[in-house]
């Protein structure tokens, strides 16, 4: 009987086996952790954001990287089909802010465990504790895989790579599936850690080290043209800044951190104010303590943690009385609050960071199938193409969608 090999254990390699399965091939995985779905396990912090409710228009343009590819993928199993498997493997989701999906019980080890009794249910062939050395090839075409154990030949109709990318290293992705795209001719872009905190060039950070801010806005640019531009939830840390926010940032922003480009992060405090709105909203606070010290009149305006940076930012002496304090006083006040300024100087490493950006280039991948172009009977899924989405629940739903569609392309190209 005619096998399909999917090397990694991963969403996208779960999610190819459980495709070629249904298409009624016999789906083998070749894991080299010892458990399925290492990297799944702490996603989302543990409780799995598996997709995002959202319709496929938004879908599409949460990708940073190669949206275009994505087209047959997306299309061809959505949101709500993984929605739809889950729950009938027996895992109940729910819908929270911003449509992201997690399973009702906010633990990933259900959607693994939903997903795992999907493969035995199909009678998928699950090897753990075992990895693969290399691609079995003949002249331009697969013929299956060598082990590492041994150095043993498994032949496959079709090899399908899931390995993911390098993010996490301690869950295995440690760059294996870029070695074996290379193997077989594939050219593989620069990676760089993506949805990954920022560190930034001000000591500032540390003052404020710990303090979690919502409901802000922030804008990222090159100091002439913005790159990015996102309203929500942010932290400070002691390198730099953090947060939701600020790592669907980061993806927007990474190449240019490394080629050594400066970039600046303006954080607006209060989006909800206009300047002017701001002002009279402190022109009312002050006027009701006109005879304390100015640092003791911003409590209603800001975190504790946070007043004696504004203090410093704005440039009015600590102890001057407010009834004393100028209207230009208060610009520089309004200034510093609507456009909190941060130079970024670089990433946290792979080791902090999400996703990767980067990857086997897709080009030399038929976005229909998700076939090589370059060798027969290799397919590729997931997070080793160079593919990546902002946070949300849009890098897994491209591990699903590019799985399945690269799972029945194999079952039917023989």
């Amino acid at each position: 009987m005619d096998k399909i090999i999917i090397i990694g254990g991963g969403a996208a390699g779960m999610a190819a086996a459980i495709a070629a399965a249904e298409c009624g091939k016999k789906a083998v995985i070749y894991e080299k952790n010892e458990k399925l779905g290492k990297k799944l396990f702490i996603t989302g912090k543990g409780r799995c954001n598996v997709t995002n409710d959202c319709d496929l228009e938004q879908l599409f343009s949460s990708v940073v990287t190669n949206r275009r590819f994505l087209y047959s993928a997306f299309y061809g199993f959505t949101n709500t089909d993984i929605m739809d498997l889950l729950k009938e493997a027996g895992c109940p989701l729910k819908t929270e802010r911003g449509g992201r999906v997690f399973p009702v019980s906010d633990k990933s080890s259900d959607v693994i465990n939903a997903l795992a009794g999907k493969l035995k249910s199909l009678d998928v062939e699950v090897h753990l504790n075992e990895g693969v050395k290399s691609l079995w090839m003949e002249g331009d075409a697969v013929k299956g895989v060598i082990l590492e154990r041994g150095g043993k030949k498994e032949s496959a109709s079709a090899v399908i790579v899931a390995t993911g990318g390098l993010s996490y290293p301690t869950t295995g992705s440690t760059g294996d599936g870029y070695r074996l795209a290379k193997e077989a001719g594939h050219s593989v872009t620069k990676m760089s850690p993506a949805l990954v905190p920022f560190i930034t060039a001000e000591d500032v950070v540390k003052e404020l080290q710990g303090l979690a801010l919502k409901n802000i806005e922030i804008s990222v640019s090159d100091g002439k043209k913005e790159l990015y531009r996102d309203f929500g939830e942010m932290m400070f840390t002691h390198f730099g800044v953090s947060g939701p926010v600020l790592l669907s940032a980061s993806s927007y922003v990474a190449k240019r951190l490394l080629k050594g480009e400066m970039v600046m992060l303006s954080i607006d405090l209060k989006p909800a104010l206009s300047g002017e709105q701001l002002d009279a909203r402190i022109l009312r606070d002050f006027d009701e303590v006109k005879n304390k010290q100015f640092s003791n009149a911003l409590n209603h305006l800001y975190p504790s943690k946070l007043i004696p940076v504004m203090i410093k930012r704005s440039g009015i002496a600590p102890e001057k009385k407010v009834n004393e304090i100028t209207r230009e006083e208060r610009r520089r006040l309004v200034e510093a609050t609507k456009d909190f300024k941060l130079t970024i100087t670089g990433l946290r490493g792979f080791n902090e960071a999400i996703i990767t950006q980067g990857g086997v280039t897709v080009k030399e991948v038929n976005p229909s199938t998700m076939e090589s172009k370059l060798a027969k009977n290799l397919y590729f899924a997931g997070e080793v193409l160079d593919l990546d989405a902002v946070t949300g629940g849009y890098n897994l739903q491209i591990a699903w969608s590019t799985g399945f569609l690269a799972g029945r392309s194999a079952a039917g190209a023989q």
